[in-house]
């Protein structure tokens, strides 16, 4: 490391500590030339892979658009930001953990399910709808169903009473275009 006083490459570290939960070390150092005293910190350069959209356009992973994918999705929903930030954390570990320099869309859609999934049902029913395109009620009512198989019977009625809302919001918005 060099010396941001005189330039020399002879330092020694004095002290190191762990911080930012332990994501970085911070080291204290010392010029062995000049003596005087800095401070460097230490991270992991971690490269996200590139996304391969549907239609073969190759783009840098957006940390961006995938938290206000998810931050749509839960709107008005009892999750704090905390909750959506450890999300975002636990999808891009995925990325990075496939050591592939390229991943698919569905990839990272699918990570999104799942946390979505284990999160809030009515936030994962509301993702799907878009990500899956339901055309439907019965799209709705596949989802829903394969959703109550692995959940509680009170989280399945959540989800079709929010569900029939939303399609009769939708009805009655038809019904004001069309008259």
């Amino acid at each position: 490391m060099h010396c941001p006083f005189c330039g020399t490459v002879e330092t020694k570290v004095i002290d190191s500590r762990l911080v930012a939960e332990g994501e970085q070390v911070r080291r204290r150092r010392e010029c062995l030339k000049c003596s005087e005293r800095f401070t460097t910190y230490e991270l992991a350069e971690l490269v996200m892979p590139r996304i391969i959209k549907q239609n073969g356009v190759r783009e840098p992973f957006n940390e961006a658009k995938l938290r206000a994918g998810l931050q749509r999705a839960l709107e008005r929903r009892p999750v704090s930001v905390e909750q959506i930030e450890a999300m975002v954390g636990q999808i891009k570990h995925a990325l990075r953990a496939t050591g592939e320099r390229e991943v698919s869309s569905r990839f990272v859609g699918e990570a999104v399910m799942e946390q979505l999934k284990g999160a809030d049902k009515v936030a994962y029913v509301r993702f799907a709808s878009v990500y899956r395109s339901f055309q439907d009620l019965d799209e709705f009512r596949a989802e829903i169903d394969k959703l109550a198989a692995s959940a509680s019977t009170s989280e399945a009625d959540q989800v079709t009473q929010v569900v029939a809302e939303r399609l009769q919001a939708d009805d009655t918005s038809d019904d004001t275009n069309n008259g």
